[in-house]
């Protein structure tokens, strides 16, 4: 009985400190715990502009407000970030023989810079392929690089291309960009449609990508492109990089009824962290003034020699500074995500930054900062298991099966 008496002293004093909450995890602390444990993908950063400058290493960790930009390994790391998809991004350009030479070897030469940038360092990163590739080097403690194609606009006119790249590694095509090219129309070309939807050579595109499965990317493309590649795909689609209409009325983002399409034909939208696409801007004529110009200056970014293009990115990463504008934040981003899985469901939403394109929020500036993100999730409700379909579950799957459809 005298044991039993010592037993319950003992006892008593633990459960009631457990009653009161003090082995609890704090919000930051189940946060931080998530986002260690879940496999983080990010679908779409434009960090591969960045290569070409000297003083940019992807294994250093480089200052944003120097102009080191968003994303490099260590930062990766810093992040928690486990995967991501660098784009190889190029401006659409004219659509001739000459136009479509120029582009193929810019698009080889950007492929390669990312190989010979991550094969530097094979003790913090590998470049990957398949889904699998991404667990494997979590468990190895390394960051994963994916290779995307932003714009088809390399594929030119010949089918063959399409196979060419995807035995390079590209595992995603954004159909087009900001206008359009042979395969579709863009969401954001001023001279308006030029086929209502995809062209006959985008046809065979989409069915090429389907047989070698490589992931149909439907960010950037016009309405009718959209509904097209829907219709005619073998697989579910992505859109590596979009937000919601209903929130930000961009005809870059998805409205409700094609989220609602995208998810029934089991594809996922990823989430960008843009301003311009998160929340429409406050007015800020100065700095509209400014980018037009120099938009005007250097071509809208198109054609542009490597000498050219670095001092464009120069002159706007100076405009940035001279004209600040008004960030959206992580708050805002969450909003989105809110909609589209009440929109579309759980099962269909991730995230696609677009840093060093353009993305970036308060709270998330560069790839150091995504663990706030999960943060915010978590202070509204989100399951682990929840949030980890958001942060790469979703895409895995979608990866999967069009990696499995080939096969």
């Amino acid at each position: 009985m005298k044991n039993l008496f010592l037993n319950l002293a003992v006892l008593i004093p633990v459960l009631f400190l457990s009653s009161c909450g003090i082995s609890d995890e704090s919000l930051e602390q189940k946060a931080q715990r998530i986002h260690d444990e879940v496999l983080t993908i990010d679908t779409h950063c434009d960090t591969p502009m960045y290569l070409k400058m000297e003083e940019f290493d992807i294994g250093k960790r480089n200052n944003r407000e120097e102009g080191g930009g968003c994303v490099d390994l260590v930062r990766m790391k810093d992040g928690g970030m486990d995967a991501m998809f660098w784009a190889v991004f190029t401006g659409q350009g004219p659509r001739d023989e000459e136009g479509n030479q120029r582009v193929k070897a810019e698009a080889l030469e950007i492929i390669d810079s990312i190989k010979s940038a991550v094969g530097r360092y094979p003790e913090l990163a590998n470049i990957c392929y398949e889904p699998t590739d991404a667990y494997s080097n979590e468990k190895e403690g390394k960051r994963s690089v994916y290779i995307g194609m932003e714009n088809g606009y390399p594929i030119g006119t010949d089918l063959g291309m399409v196979e060419v790249y995807y035995d390079l590694g590209i595992r995603y095509i954004t159909l087009c960009h900001t206008r359009n090219n042979d395969i579709c129309d863009s969401s954001t070309d001023k001279k308006g449609p030029e086929y209502d939807g995809l062209s006959e050579f985008g046809e065979e595109v989409v069915q090429e990508m389907n047989r070698l499965g490589i992931l149909i990317d439907v960010s950037h493309i016009s309405d009718s492109s959209f509904y097209d590649v829907i219709r005619l795909s073998k697989t579910p689609v992505i859109a590596s990089h979009s937000c919601a209409r209903a929130l930000c009325d961009n005809p870059r983002n998805l409205s409700d009824e094609m989220l609602k399409s995208l998810a029934k034909h089991g594809g996922v939208i990823q989430m960008c962290i843009f301003t311009d696409y998160v929340k429409e801007p406050e007015p800020y004529p100065a700095r509209d003034s400014a980018f037009a110009a120099l938009r005007e200056k250097f071509k809208d970014f198109n054609d542009l020699s490597d000498k050219e293009m670095e001092q464009a990115r120069k002159e706007w990463s100076a405009l940035q500074r001279e004209y600040p504008r008004k960030l959206a934040n992580v708050s805002d981003v969450v909003d989105h995500i809110d909609h589209i899985v009440e929109v579309a469901g759980i099962d269909y939403v991730g995230i696609g930054t677009d840093f060093d394109g353009g993305g970036g929020v308060e709270g998330c500036r560069d790839v150091s900062e995504m663990g706030n993100i999960t943060l915010e999730l978590v202070k509204r409700g989100y399951t682990q298991k929840e949030i980890e379909k958001i942060w790469g579950g979703n895409f895995m799957r979608v990866f999967k099966e069009v990696r499995s459809f080939q096969k």
